[in-house]
């Protein structure tokens, strides 16, 4: 009888750690404090963001991760999209096939979103001719028809959102898209044509990280969930399972600061 093969995992983050060294005290100025690096007289301790993260991710999966603000979410993403090196542990993916999106990635807040449009996709690795034959389904599905001549200073944080969205999915299949606090963003009716999207993907082969503080938007959308607290990996399973216990535990902090 042959033997079944699993499939190697897409994503593999293992035993990772991520420190950085805060001042105890701090300078006065910039100054004041490289030379006090300089003579050895600066204090510091060890800020741990993230501490002995490890899981995997499998090629179709939409995986949510969950925890309060400062719990490590968008470091780790920084570590899975190749921006950042961990301190400890490894993380094997394609990082060739990422595309991280949060609120105006790679934007010129200076530049017309147009201009805009041009700039994020080019270094998203989008040629110009693609850009070209995609860039009337972007504006159309961005909603911002009669906006594109504006500068993106101008916009809303909304605003910014739907054309970052919209830019980043123009690719039929991405391989790998990591979503930064980005859908709970816009008015419901885009939210709906966003999660639209993601599932279209999900179909054409695509694997998707969800970012979000957002239970709503965890339960709609993923089909696995990783809840980070403090650094730490707090819970992993079904996203019903591990809202749950994050909305009690959330409403359970909240009593004891009462």
């Amino acid at each position: 009888m042959e033997k079944r093969t699993e499939e190697k995992p897409i994503i593999s983050v293992q035993h990772v750690s991520m420190h950085f060294k805060v001042p105890l005290e701090g300078a006065s100025s910039l100054k004041e404090y490289v030379i006090g690096g300089l003579r050895g007289k600066n204090k510091t301790r060890i800020l741990r963001a993230l501490d002995d993260i490890s899981f995997e991710v499998r090629r179709g999966e939409i995986l949510g991760i969950i925890g309060t603000n400062g719990s490590g979410k968008s470091t780790l993403l920084k570590i899975i999209s190749g921006a950042l090196l961990p301190t400890e542990g490894r993380v094997v993916a394609d990082q060739d096939s990422i595309q991280l999106l949060t609120l105006g990635t790679g934007f010129d807040r200076e530049l017309t979103a147009r201009e805009n449009v041009y700039l994020s996709g080019a270094l998203l690795g989008y040629s110009r001719e693609f850009i070209r034959r995609k860039y009337r389904r972007i504006v159309e599905f961005a909603e911002l028809e009669g906006f594109m001549e504006q500068k993106v200073k101008n916009f809303s944080s909304g605003m910014v959102s739907r054309l970052g969205f919209a830019i980043a999915t123009a690719r039929e299949t991405p391989g790998i898209l990591i979503l930064d606090e980005v859908l709970s963003v816009g008015d419901m009716f885009f939210r709906e044509k966003s999660a639209g999207r993601i599932q279209e993907m999900i179909h054409s082969g695509a694997t998707v990280l969800i970012v979000s503080h957002s239970v709503d938007t965890i339960r709609k959308n993923c089909t696995r969930t990783l809840w980070l607290e403090r650094g730490r990996q707090r819970m992993e399973g079904s996203p019903g399972e591990v809202c749950a216990a994050y909305t009690k535990w959330g409403r359970q902090e909240n009593e004891g600061k009462g």
